[in-house]
This record gives C-alpha cells, sequence and structure tokens, in this order.
C-alpha cells in the first residue's frame, strides 16, 4: 500500500542508511583494525570488494529512498524525485568511493601518518 505523502518511505530509508552505516562503519574499523595489526596489503586490498561494498550500496539506497521520499513531500511529483534522487545518490555515491580507495592506497603505502590529518594545521 502507498502512502501520500510517503511519510513511511522517508523513515524507512533513513532508519536503511542508518543501518548500513553501522555496518559500513564496523566492518571498516575492523579491517584497518586488523591492517594496523599485521601490515598486510591483502586486508585493504579486500576493503574495495564486496565485504565493505554491500553496506555501502544498502547507504545509498536508503538514502536515495530517503531523499526521493522528502522531495516529493514538499510537493514535487514522484518521477521527478526519484531521478533527481537516483542522480544525487550515484554522483555522490561515486565520489565518497573514490575517496575511499584515494585514501586506503594512500594509507597502503605510506601507513596511518600518511593520512594525519592533525599534521595539516
Amino acid at each position: 500500500m502507498y502512502y501520500d505523502p510517503p511519510y513511511f518511505l522517508l523513515v524507512a530509508g533513513l532508519l536503511a542508511g542508518i543501518v548500513c552505516g553501522r555496518a559500513f562503519e564496523v566492518t571498516l574499523r575492523q579491517a584497518v583494525k586488523t591492517w594496523s595489526q599485521t601490515r598486510s596489503t591483502r586486508i585493504l586490498q579486500q576493503l574495495q570488494g564486496f565485504s565493505l561494498l554491500i553496506p555501502f550500496l544498502g547507504i545509498c539506497g536508503g538514502i536515495c529512498v530517503f531523499l526521493a521520499s522528502g522531495l516529493n513531500i514538499f510537493g514535487l511529483p514522484l518521477q521527478f524525485s526519484y531521478i533527481a534522487s537516483v542522480a544525487l545518490t550515484v554522483l555522490t555515491g561515486l565520489l565518497v568511493w573514490s575517496q575511499l580507495r584515494n585514501l586506503l592506497l594512500l594509507l597502503q603505502q605510506g601507513g596511518s601518518r600518511a593520512i594525519d590529518l592533525d599534521a595539516l594545521e
């Protein structure tokens, strides 16, 4: 059953994004901790695989539904809301994934000192 306006989809998309974000965080944190103990490049290469991609796609899907529902609540047509949300989500997701890949490569090449943000001040 579809509700107009889609408050249920708004909340469901937000919750899906949050839950998948938590899974993403736990997976990334655990892999980086394992890497810091072993310094194995295999672990960082595995992070670019499905173990991190699945939660990331869940975040993107949840946020896409959240954005589309929010636009629809503000009165935009459903089709336009989803087209705009998919475009924004895909673009943002690709940029974030690319940045994460660059950070992992930097971490692999220079260790944790390579991404020390406090040294930039």
